[in-house]
Formats: structure tokens, C-alpha cells, sequence
């Protein structure tokens, strides 16, 4: 055999055997089945009863509003561990009652009601009660680094990194989750990590329950988009030790499963149970995902049309402005609606990503020109998001600009697990 004749039989065959390699099997069902198959929800009980203690107590003094302030509190834990937006409308109320008690002049209050209004993406609702609790003055570092949360959220790059350097503290839990939050806003992971992991030490060593587990479910977040997912399925883990009906984190392991494991089955058998108790209806557009990577399309429609009769209701605002740009521009339908429901968001939010939404409404509409000078202006090197750069690279190849269509290519080959078989597939396709 000719040497140039064995070199190809060998190349052939490492490729073969590189396209039947499956990835290394990260997680175990006997990890997370006592988690997937509880029989009781004692996370949900326990604020059921806190919230009737409460009311019970203002019922025998209803001179003490500060009573008011905790039943809100059990309404917030009653959405955390449902995704019922009633709850968390009603937590709204009780906290707008607190605040007309105390005529808007008490900063822990409005601190809570911009928490409040955080979750319901009211972000310019938020910044306007912290605006006047920083006016107040008591409490301010806390109100700080609520000012820091928000303005991040608008795109108030440089508001944020000032009030970032407010509360400078390398010793402060608070302060190093938001200096994580800020090195992945600016597209340094490894720094992220760094000190969400720094943060870690402080959560475990004050023992508080409640800042471990969030410690732990975000860092799983940032392991898996560092590409150590057997370092995200551990904190994954981690965070149900806490707190097994921790929805969050079983949906993260759903996704390790789905989208680094290739077991589509599994994945749906793990959101399932997750659904029998919680009722956010993003989870419909995942299982909706999974089905359509599984070919059964029936599956997939029964799972948007559940999904659109959920954000049918308007008490969810605009909580779900995002989802239903990218469903309402899937296959053409509803573009104008896309484009008005974007348009709202970049008034809202003139963030990187409200303006990809804009930017692909454009472009499902035919509108190439318009599309491209959103993503030079306001998209690429504004924004590290792999989803975000995924359309922009698109609307880039629809332009002619394939060179910088290959550049974010190159980029985006690296986030494959982080956006999932079905993207990974068109990315591959650029």
C-alpha cells in the first residue's frame, strides 16, 4: 500500500469515527430522579403558610402596614416556586398599599417594589422608586446596587459601572456577584467565573440557604457557557440539595441532557414533571424546541399553542416581549406584530438585545438594509450573546457581508451547546 493511499484510509477513518463519537455522558439519573419524582412541594407549602400567617396577623392588627410587606414577600416566594404571574401581581399590590401607607419615603419598600418590578420587566417603573430612595439616603449602598441591577438592564453602561465603583467591596457578597454580572456583560468569562466563584466561599460560609442556591444555579449557568459542563450539572445538583423543587435547575439539567447529551427523551422527561407543578410558559417553547429536534411536529405545535394561550394573558405585560418576537417572525406569521412588539422593547430597553429583536423582525419582513444597520449600529461589539450574534450573522449573510457572516460563524461554533442543537445546526449552514 502506497503511503498516500494508507494517509487517506486513515484520515477517512478518524473522521468517521469523530462523526459517531458521542459526547462523554455527564449526567446519571440516579442523581436527580429522588428530585424529579417528589411527591410533595414543600418550597410551595411552606409559603402557603407563611402567607396565611401573615394575613392573620394583619386581620389582629391592621395598624401594623409592615404585616402588609410580608404577605407580599410569601406572594413573591408563592410565584418563585409556581411561575404564577397572579402571584406575583398580587405581591405587587400589597406592595403599592405598603407604599401609599408610608407616602413613597420608605426606601425598603420601594426597594421591594422595584424588585417586584424588576420581574415584570418594568425596568423604567424600577429606576424611578430607586431614584427616589437614593434621594432618601437611608440604606443607599443597598439602593446602589439596585441601581447598579437596573441600569444594566436599560443599557445604562456607564450609570452602571458608576454605581458599580459605589460599592466597591472585594469582601461583600453583593458586591462580587454584580462584578461577575459586569465581566460577562463585557464579554470576560474566566473573570465572571472568577468571582462569582469568590462569592461562593462567602455564600457557603454564611450558610444562608437562600444565596447558595442562587450562587449555585448561576454559576452552573456560567460553567456551562465556559463549556465545563460537568462543573454546571454539579451545581445543578448542588442547588437542589437545597431546594428540590428547585424548577430552575432541574430545567438546567434538562438542557445538559438536550442539548450536550443529544437524549431528547429524557430532557422531556424531566421538563414534564416540571410542569405538573410550574407554570412558566417558557417552558413550553423548550419542550416545543425538543420536539422539533425530535421531527414530531404535532408535539411541537400542541406546545406553542399552549404557550400562546398562557402569554395570552395580559397580566404577563411585556414579560415575554422576547419569545414572541422570535415565534411571531417563525415561518412569517405575525411580522407586523413582531415589529411593533420589538419596536416597544427598544423604547423600553435600548439594549443590544432589544435591538436584535428589532433587527430580525426587519429582516423576516424583507427589510435586508434596515436589518443591517441595526446590527452595525447597535448589535456587533455591543453584545457577547451567542443568540444575539447568531441573527446578527445571519442578517449579515442575507446582506452579502460574508466575511463578517464567517467571523461571528467562528465565534458562534464555539457556543454550540449554549444555543442548542437546532441553532448549532443553521450556525453550521452559514
Amino acid at each position: 500500500m502506497n503511503s498516500q493511499k494508507y494517509i487517506l484510509i486513515v484520515c477517512i477513518t478518524l473522521i468517521l469515527s469523530s462523526c459517531n463519537t458521542s459526547p462523554e455522558k455527564i449526567t446519571n439519573t440516579s442523581d436527580y430522579d429522588t428530585y424529579i419524582e417528589l411527591a410533595e412541594n414543600k418550597t410551595l407549602q411552606n409559603a402557603m403558610i407563611d402567607n396565611e400567617f401573615w394575613k392573620h396577623k394583619l386581620e389582629k392588627a391592621p395598624n401594623q402596614f409592615p404585616y402588609i410587606s410580608k404577605i407580599a414577600a410569601t406572594y413573591s416566594h408563592l410565584f418563585a416556586a409556581t411561575g404564577k404571574i397572579e402571584y406575583l401581581k398580587k405581591a405587587e399590590e400589597e406592595l403599592i398599599k405598603v407604599n401609599e401607607i408610608t407616602g413613597y419615603n420608605n426606601p425598603s419598600f420601594l426597594m421591594s417594589l422595584s424588585v417586584n418590578y424588576i420581574s415584570q420587566h418594568k425596568f423604567k417603573e424600577s429606576l424611578e422608586l430607586l431614584t427616589k430612595a437614593e434621594l432618601i439616603g437611608d440604606r443607599l449602598s443597598d439602593v446602589q446596587k439596585m441601581l447598579f441591577d437596573v441600569h444594566l438592564e436599560l443599557g445604562n453602561n456607564d450609570l452602571a459601572k458608576l454605581y458599580l465603583e459605589k460599592i466597591k467591596n472585594m469582601n461583600d457578597f453583593d458586591y462580587l456577584i454584580r462584578l461577575a454580572k459586569w465581566s460577562d456583560h463585557q464579554g470576560d468569562l474566566d473573570s465572571a467565573i472568577k468571582y462569582l466563584e469568590k462569592a461562593r466561599v462567602i455564600a457557603e460560609s454564611s450558610n444562608l440557604s437562600s444565596i447558595k442556591q442562587w450562587t449555585y444555579t448561576n454559576l452552573a449557568d456560567f460553567y456551562g457557557h465556559s463549556g465545563d459542563i460537568k462543573a454546571s450539572y454539579n451545581h445543578f445538583l448542588k442547588a437542589l440539595e437545597i431546594d428540590p423543587n428547585d424548577a430552575y435547575a432541574k430545567k438546567g439539567i434538562a438542557w445538559i441532557i438536550y442539548s450536550y447529551e443529544k437524549n431528547p427523551d429524557e430532557a422531556l422527561r424531566i421538563l414534564n414533571s416540571i410542569t405538573t407543578t410550574f407554570f412558566a410558559p417558557d417552558y413550553y417553547l423548550l419542550k416545543a424546541e425538543i420536539f422539533e429536534y425530535k421531527g414530531d411536529v404535532v408535539s411541537k405545535n400542541e406546545q406553542l399553542k399552549l404557550y400562546e394561550k398562557a402569554v395570552a394573558d395580559t397580566l404577563y405585560g411585556d414579560m415575554y416581549n422576547k419569545y414572541n418576537v422570535f415565534l411571531y417572525t417563525d415561518e412569517n406569521k405575525k411580522i407586523d406584530e413582531a415589529i411593533a412588539i420589538a419596536k416597544i422593547e427598544v423604547e423600553h430597553r435600548p439594549t443590544p438585545q432589544s435591538y436584535v429583536l428589532l433587527a430580525w423582525a426587519y429582516y423576516s419582513n424583507g427589510n435586508i438594509d434596515d436589518a443591517l444597520n441595526i446590527v452595525n449600529q447597535h448589535i456587533v461589539g455591543h453584545t457577547y450573546e451567542p443568540s444575539a450574534l447568531y441573527h446578527s450573522a445571519e442578517i449579515y449573510k442575507a446582506a452579502g457581508e460574508t466575511e463578517k457572516a464567517n467571523a461571528l460563524k467562528k465565534e458562534l461554533l464555539e457556543s454550540a451547546y449554549e444555543l442548542g442543537p437546532l441553532v448549532a445546526e443553521k450556525v453550521n449552514q452559514l
